[in-house]
């Protein structure tokens, strides 16, 4: 089968079964120009299922590193009422969101990490109807990602310009199930399905809290009162599902903020709005981050720590295989999106409403009574490794193996 033809497939995918566009829908397509190619396959793929608009929002990463190189600070402080009132326009649409990506990881690694914070704080507040409508599902969302050059390059730097793009499409297909032999739709039905009877699994035991332990970290995340464990695919507000993450490997759940100890080590780089943040360590007490370390990226780690109290805790707890694709495939993506499906992980910061019984209706200051944690970033860090062991410990105190040697008990 030829690139152009799965390509093809893959925009299909991200349409009909990822953020599953309905008729009559508005999308919000996120893309990089240099992503052009690909994105108006998605376009055309998204009004072909009967799309009512698309609008595309375009990103280009050294206008973006200009911008916040030299625009006054004055400027990276206020969000112009008009990108405000569009944004909030969508989101009374319910419009879906998909976003394509495909940047250098480490792209903005010269911006001073001051005026990145302040910038991305004060679009997050500014545009903070997109962020909880996507945290609550009340929209369909979707993130995937296309071969960028920077980014192929980096993956592979044995390879340059078309050869490292070629190589990085070919890994992007594979680990979204595309290949010569399988209709993609049905591979992916089997693979949800499978990861639906780990979530439920873990739901119907309850535990009161994990503990895990490897060569690097050992500690004890709580869950959240009314927890529930998600698998690949989730539910909007008008009922309709969609796959949030193409590459997806995780069932995840919501820890209790107030209820997290030990020491953290992460096993993989994290890369952040264009900076790569290497060799995190974090030490909890009492549900908060007390300490933290970074070899490479400290102040960007820092930065996103202080966002605000909530992002002292964490919000997301998630299972990942060792022997899962991703990981079995020993290519470091640089890319959050495909190395949290390599490796179990956790996320500094916002819970997801989905992962606590009654937490798309209740109040959020409810929710957070019961454990859940409230901030207004959500940054996945990873931490799996081969010889990770994790315990559930009942609300009896009972322990449950859940992962030996990386794997699931």
């Amino acid at each position: 089968m030829s690139l152009e033809t799965k390509l093809n497939q893959y925009a299909q995918l991200i349409i009909k079964r990822g953020v599953n566009v309905q008729p009559g829908q508005t999308i919000i397509l996120y893309a990089a120009v240099d992503e052009a190619y690909f994105a108006r396959k998605v376009v055309n793929a998204a009004y072909a299922a009967g799309a009512r608009e698309v609008v595309v929002e375009w990103s280009d990463q050294q206008i973006d590193k200009d911008f916040l190189s030299h625009a006054p600070i004055e400027r990276l402080e206020y969000v112009p009422k008009y990108e405000i009132d569009k944004a909030n326009t969508l989101m009374d649409n319910f419009a879906s969101r998909i976003s394509l990506l495909s940047q250098d990881p480490d792209g903005l690694a010269t911006v001073d990490s001051k005026r990145l914070s302040t910038y991305l704080k004060t679009k997050q507040k500014a545009l903070s109807r997109v962020r909880e409508a996507t945290m609550k599902d009340d929209i369909s969302w979707l993130v995937v990602a296309a071969a960028g050059r920077a980014w192929a390059e980096k993956v592979f730097p044995d390879l340059h310009g078309e050869a490292a793009v070629q190589r990085l499409w070919e890994e992007i297909l594979k680990d979204v199930r595309i290949d010569d032999n399988s209709d993609a739709l049905e591979n992916w039905q089997a693979h949800i399905t499978t990861l639906q009877e780990k979530a439920d699994w873990l739901t119907s035991q309850n535990f009161k809290a994990l503990h895990y332990k490897n060569s690097q970290s050992d500690f004890t995340i709580g869950l959240a009162t009314g927890h529930i464990w998600e698998a690949a695919i989730s539910s909007d507000k008008a009922g309709n599902t969609f796959i949030p993450n193409m590459p997806t490997e995780e069932v995840f759940t919501a820890p209790d903020n107030r209820n997290i100890n030990g020491h953290v080590a992460a096993t993989l780089p994290l890369s952040y709005q264009g900076n790569l943040i290497e060799n995190i360590t974090l030490d909890f007490k009492d549900g908060k981050i007390v300490n933290a370390s970074a070899t490479k990226g400290l102040d960007v780690l820092n930065q996103i720590i202080n966002t605000d109290d909530g992002a002292k805790s964490l919000g997301e707890v998630s299972l990942v295989p060792d022997p899962s694709p991703i990981s079995q495939g020993h290519v470091l993506f640089y890319n959050t999106l495909f190395d949290e499906n390599a490796s179990d992980h956790l996320a500094i910061g916002a819970a997801y409403a989905s992962n606590i019984i009654d937490g798309k209706t209740t109040n959020p200051k409810d929710l957070a009574s019961r454990g859940w944690n409230i901030s207004d970033v959500h940054v996945d860090f990873m931490i799996g490794s081969a010889d990770m062991s994790i315990d559930g410990i009942t609300q009896d105190g009972d322990i449950i193996p859940v992962f030996r040697s990386g794997d699931w008990a």
